[in-house]
């Protein structure tokens, strides 16, 4: 049966995972984790143009899926159009959701919280202009809340004022104190949006793209037959570091029950 391929640099697509499993709770999944190329949201627009689409395209002929989740927004805003140009299966991709943002926000300010790749992306610039034309957009990047999701899903302690200032670089910009909803512009930072919550001066919607992105792997596969149970998901990493049997329990929270390196 061919899978779902869920593909990111770390940990974060497991965020989009979670709803894709339950609205295709019977799809088989293999989940690949770039750790050769982690972290995307410091490397340049050039370098990650030239890594996705040749390790999804080395992915593809070795894993044969149904479809390939990009559950990474850096990847997707630099990299989308060429991956759907080289591989023949369809690819959804994952972007800022700005316009659900707008579509929420009363006080026509909005925030965007996602990698430094991201947040500078001309995609953003456009998304901005089309859906947020009668908002101010205020953008901020982040690798430290990354780093502090990924510590997350190893079990590890993370520290409440680290949220407060990563925030903060939204809030103490002009016009700052008027944002009442926040993107989620990185897949990895749902996974903390409680701790973002917590950590937040005042109530704020957080908002990101995980629910529609289920809905459109779900109608994009809506005639293929999956088994009547579910399996056991896989995990690749694209490298392996001893770091990495940490990651074992909380993988297995999401249904990945077997993780491997992936050989190339």
């Amino acid at each position: 049966m061919r899978p779902l391929l869920i593909f990111d640099s770390g940990v974060g697509g497991l965020s989009v995972l979670k709803p894709i499993r339950a609205l295709l709770p019977t799809a088989p999944i293999v989940y690949v984790a770039d750790s050769a190329g982690y972290p995307y949201g410091v490397k340049s627009a050039a370098e990650i143009a030239a890594r996705v689409p040749a390790l999804l395209g080395r992915l593809s002929e070795r894993l044969d899926p149904e479809l390939i989740v990009i559950a990474c927004n850096t990847a997707s805003t630099i990299a989308l159009d060429a991956v759907r140009a080289a591989l023949d299966v369809p690819i959804v991709g994952t972007v800022p959701a700005i316009k659900p943002a707008a579509e929420r926000s009363r006080t026509r300010v909005i925030g965007v919280l996602g990698t430094q790749a991201t947040v500078e992306q001309p995609y953003v610039d456009r998304l901005s202009k089309e859906f947020a034309s009668d908002c101010i957009v205020i953008r901020h990047g982040s690798a430290e809340l990354v780093e502090i999701a990924e510590a997350k899903l190893r079990g590890e302690a993370t520290e409440p004022a680290a949220y407060a200032r990563i925030l903060d670089g939204l809030f103490a910009q002009p016009d700052g104190e008027r944002i009442d909803t926040i993107v989620l512009a990185c897949t990895h930072f749902p996974l903390v949006e409680e701790e973002l919550a917590a950590a937040a001066p005042r109530p704020i919607a957080f908002v990101d793209g995980k629910e529609g992105i289920a809905r459109r792997t779900a109608w994009l596969t809506r005639d293929v037959t999956w088994p009547d149970q579910p399996s056991d998901g896989v995990a690749f990493f694209t490298r392996w570091t001893p770091e990495m049997d940490s990651y074992r329990p909380g993988l297995a929270a999401f249904g990945l029950t077997r993780v491997q390196r992936f050989e190339r």
